[in-house]
């Protein structure tokens, strides 16, 4: 039943690679769990309140509706859209949502705004003009978005474990470890686990990324018990040898309590009474833009890698997709846990076997567990999910020679959307980058009708995406 529902043995793979994806996919994002709470949960809206509305930030609140949330949409992902892609709270967007939107109103405000969004989004893909964008960009520029993703993941993954680190001063934005070396036991395991992961890559094990997840984990529960390290960021501030996030210790308990009080605080079009109608429209404009492109790559990247996409560079059931992650950016904001969007750490999963919506089912069971298991969860550091990462980078840059550097008018805009993901670290600016480019040089280059009309209006929207500070300015 399993293998018809999913289409397991079609696209070549089995029960078994769908599950060990979907447990190595979860892994790699599980952080999100905790992640978020220390994003939104601790973060004031403008009359001076947390999350729920207390005037005490509550972090497993906010931690237990994350959890949900990304289960409920990750498994409506396996079994809506057969693919293998994971949902949870978008990193960049909880930050602006917490940052540029709730510092400005009520936390309901704010997640009205969200989930307004998630309702245009949804129009614009029960009006078949999101899959309709996807199909117009070049497919050399598709390649390019996945090229860009793979390089930004793994300076994720780099940076997640403090091999990178900005450096906070001079001209040079980041640096190698703590300026310029590496200390600490957790580069330490990190670089363990990326070599465990490598050599068991490179003689084919299956499960190569989990097992080394799972055996990195346990080495750096037992360096933590030897010499008590400490979180990166704890009471007495900053110390460069710790560990980033997450401190490997066994927890006092397993199980505990879920608490989802905080579901459905939100007012729609509050945030239109708090601030004008034209700096909440930038901002559900913001929202919106970032949502459409983050996920049209992400889809793009897994796609690729997987073997899921035709000769066109187009996706089966990409309708299917789009609309299940445009009904969670509506949940999101329906939970208060911000926008919830496709992950690219799914990648880790494809690159486990991975290849059907059995995989997503598996790491959505997973995170609804969590909401009763995130004592559990919290003992997987960074560094010893992080390496996956990495090897996942490599894999999804192994495509890049898929693009013609010959041709200008397409090498250019994929060199900038490859380059910007990572030096941006975002997603949409690349994207943007790329797409503006390719109609500039190809209008240059009197090539007009190789451009899709959807091209000409995406590309003068990323325009206004990036001078929304002078049109800020103009409009204040």
């Amino acid at each position: 039943m399993l293998d018809s529902f999913f289409k397991i043995s079609q696209r070549g793979s089995t029960v078994a690679r769908e599950v060990r994806g979907g447990v190595v996919t979860f892994f790699t994002m599980a952080y999100i769990v905790a992640l978020n709470p220390l994003i939104i949960g601790l973060a004031k809206d403008a009359d001076g309140k947390y999350i729920g509305g207390g005037d005490a930030p509550n972090l497993a609140l906010v931690a237990a509706a994350t959890a949900l949330i990304a289960g409920v949409m990750t498994i409506l992902m396996g079994v809506v859209a057969n693919f293998p892609l994971a949902i949870a709270t978008g990193l960049g967007l909880n930050t602006f949502v917490a940052v540029g939107i709730a510092s400005k109103m009520s936390w309901a405000d704010a997640m009205g705004l969200v989930v307004l969004e998630g309702i245009i989004i949804l129009i614009l893909v029960l009006t078949g003009f999101r899959v309709a964008v996807f199909r117009a960009v070049p497919t050399q520029l598709k390649i390019a978005i996945s090229v860009g993703i793979g390089l930004f993941i793994a300076l994720i993954g780099l940076v997640d474990a403090g091999f990178v680190r900005r450096t906070g001063q001079g001209p040079v934005p980041v640096t190698l470890g703590d300026n310029g070396n590496l200390i600490g036991w957790p580069v330490v395991v990190f670089a363990f686990g990326l070599f465990l992961m490598i050599g068991l890559t490179v003689k084919k094990i299956k499960g190569a990324l989990l097992i080394g997840i799972t055996v990195t984990t346990i080495v750096a529960i037992a360096i933590e018990s030897a010499f008590k390290i400490g979180p990166f960021v704890g009471p007495d501030g900053v110390n460069p040898k710790g560990w980033n996030l997450n401190v490997p210790a066994l927890p006092d308990a397993v199980v505990a309590t879920p608490n989802f009080s905080i579901l459905g605080d939100f007012n729609l079009l509050g945030g239109f009474d708090r601030i004008t109608l034209v700096a909440a429209s930038l901002l559900v404009f913001t929202l919106l833009l970032a949502d459409f492109f983050d996920t049209m790559g992400t889809m793009t990247a897994i796609g690729q890698q997987a073997g899921l996409v035709d000769r066109d560079g187009n996706i089966e059931g990409a309708n299917r997709i789009l609309l299940v992650d445009s009904l969670a950016a509506t949940a999101g904001g329906a939970g208060s846990v911000s926008s919830n969007t496709s992950y690219i750490e799914s990648a880790a999963g494809v690159g486990e076997g991975a290849k059907t919506g059995l995989a997503s089912v598996v790491t959505g069971l997973l995170f609804l567990l969590t909401t009763f298991l995130a004592p559990l969860v919290a003992i997987i550091p960074y560094e010893a999910a992080v390496p996956a990462l990495i090897i996942v980078g490599f894999m999804m840059m192994t495509q890049i020679k898929g693009i013609d550097w010959d041709d200008l008018g397409i090498a250019i805009p994929a060199f900038l959307t490859i380059i910007l993901m990572p030096f941006t670290y975002n997603i949409s600016v690349g994207i943007g980058a790329g797409f503006v480019t390719y109609v500039v040089i190809r209008v240059v280059q009197g090539r007009r009708r190789e451009i899709h009309p959807l091209m000409y209006v995406v590309s003068g929207l990323f325009m206004i995406y990036f001078l929304q500070s002078p049109i800020n300015i103009w409009t204040a």
